[in-house]
């Protein structure tokens, strides 16, 4: 039954309208912000936006989000669950092949997981898979996922960036070492915080791949970035600098796609340092900033407003009921005073790599805050390195997060207590409580109730801010296609724009 509820859902949301045809050949350069020299082929540790791009290039999944933002195959076929949904099989893709010629099977589906689970792992996909208490392989074909509770989202988990397919050693590790993946594309040289190059590989076993290769450039800064674009360096850049984006949808060359999305910019405070440690405190801040006015200066119009809580309209059970925060430094004030705090004085770190205008956007903050005699020092980090050096690190961050599927995704990745990617240091149990009941629950309207209830815990006791959703706005020369939809979960149509896009003519 979940399979079926699965695979209508996923149907529903193709869209109707016929898809251009694809043209094979050509190189496709592609400029990618956020690429740092600490980045790695380990998934486990894939953080920065072009680790993302990189790996959905040269790697793959069991599962996808597809152009329509429903769910598709990818290494696997198949999917099916026990009426329970506790136990999971997945019937595997026999035509897929590694890069180094190695035929995909059970046992690399196997260990590709196990690379994200046990006591040893320090996977940051960890938390996801929490619940497995099993997985083996059935057969040549199928792989059987063991949980200890109902899992009605798992074939959804499967798309998390980090979960990709590796080749199994004789040990059960995996080869992530090497970087064969058995992704549309296969490495031919690879410097990280610099780019890579690639080369189609034959053996993929999908439909796609139509460049011939694709040459990744990292250009952090969006002034270069965009000046690759238009000056026809790079054919596509995963990010506009949105201060610009109406003189660049002007230009006659360029296409704009603004995608609106559940990536949410969040300001995560560390709830076990003062003074964060305080929530009256951490509702004076949530308070003293201005999230209309932050949408419409920094980020131009493309994003939505946020309430504190880490779903988006456009995510299966967002509560529209629960009030919108607004701005309102009266109020800030109170709840300090409710603190003991007379004088509060804290820093925020940012950096443009993250997002053109993060800086810019704790600066603005800063200036608001005034009002609720709060002094925030604006921190403008480096820009290589921040992902390593600054956020899980410093007490308070700007983060840009990409969207997640579901509720469920996004609460074990970030909020659950001992999540490794837990960046507030948040822990709330009633939280946790209703995060293991929401997983199992298969009641789609007690599902919605329970989130809703940590929705609102985590807007009024949390010590996440988040002040806006952001649209993924990014741009491509006006010979490079894609069909008449692109996913909303990463920059690029998924992160996917390498083996979906094509050049006209």
């Amino acid at each position: 039954m979940l399979a079926g509820v699965t695979a209508s859902t996923a149907t529903g949301l193709w869209t109707s309208q016929a898809k251009a045809q694809p043209k094979r050949g050509g190189t496709f350069r592609y400029g990618v912000h956020d690429g740092n020299t600490s980045d790695n082929h380990d998934p486990g540790t894939y953080q920065s936006v072009y680790s993302i791009q990189l790996a959905h290039t040269h790697r793959s999944y069991l599962t996808e989000i597809t152009e329509e933002n429903g769910l598709g195959p990818d290494m696997a076929t198949g999917w099916e669950a026990s009426p329970d949904a506790k136990v999971w099989t997945f019937e595997l893709n026999t035509d897929a092949v590694f890069h180094d010629g190695r035929k995909f099977t059970a046992n690399d589906a196997v260990a590709s997981l196990n690379h994200h689970r046990g006591e040893k792992s320090t996977s940051a996909a960890k938390a996801l898979l929490d619940s497995v208490v099993d997985i083996k392989v059935d057969g040549d074909k199928h792989i059987v996922i063991e949980l200890d509770q109902g899992f009605a989202d798992l074939p959804w988990i499967m798309t998390d960036y980090h979960l990709v397919m590796l080749p199994a050693k004789d040990d059960g590790s995996v080869d992530w070492e090497s970087g064969v993946g058995a992704g549309p594309y296969k490495i031919e040289q690879n410097e990280f915080g610099i780019g890579t190059t690639l080369v189609r590989h034959d053996g993929w076993h999908r439909e796609g791949a139509w460049f011939d290769r694709i040459d990744m450039t990292v250009l952090n800064d969006p002034n270069a970035r965009q000046t690759a674009l238009v000056t026809g360096d790079v054919d596509a850049i995963s990010s506009v600098d949105l201060k610009t984006m109406a003189l660049l949808q002007r230009h006659p060359d360029v296409e704009l796609d603004n995608i609106p999305s559940g990536s949410a910019i969040t300001l995560p405070m560390f709830c076990d340092v003062a003074p964060f440690d305080n929530v009256d405190v951490r509702m004076a801040l949530k308070l003293a900033i201005d999230r209309e006015e932050i949408v419409e200066k920094i980020v131009f119009g493309t994003g939505t407003p946020g309430n504190d809580f880490h779903v988006s309209p456009n995510m299966p059970y967002f509560p529209a009921d629960i009030p919108q925060r607004t701005y309102d430094p009266e109020k800030a004030k109170w709840h300090l005073k409710q603190a003991g705090v007379d004088n509060l004085s804290v820093s925020l770190s940012a950096a443009d790599s993250v997002l053109p205008g993060a800086v810019d956007m704790i600066v603005l903050y800063s200036e608001q805050a005034k009002k609720a005699g709060i002094d925030i020092k604006p921190v403008r980090e480096a820009n290589d390195g921040y992902w390593s050096d600054v956020w899980l690190k410093k007490p308070w961050v700007f983060v840009k997060w990409g969207a997640r599927p579901t509720p469920d995704n996004m609460f074990t990745l970030a909020y659950k207590d001992d999540a490794a990617w837990n960046e507030a240091h948040w822990k709330n149990a009633r939280f946790n409580e209703l995060l293991l009941q929401a997983k199992a629950e298969l009641d789609e309207t007690r599902r919605g109730e329970m989130y809703h209830e940590m929705c609102t815990l985590a807007r009024d006791d949390g010590g996440t801010i988040i002040p806006m959703f952001v649209n993924f706005v990014y741009a491509r020369r006006k010979n490079v296609k894609h069909g008449p939809s692109v996913a909303s979960s990463w920059e690029t149509d998924g992160a996917r724009g390498t083996h979906r896009w094509w050049f006209e003519g």
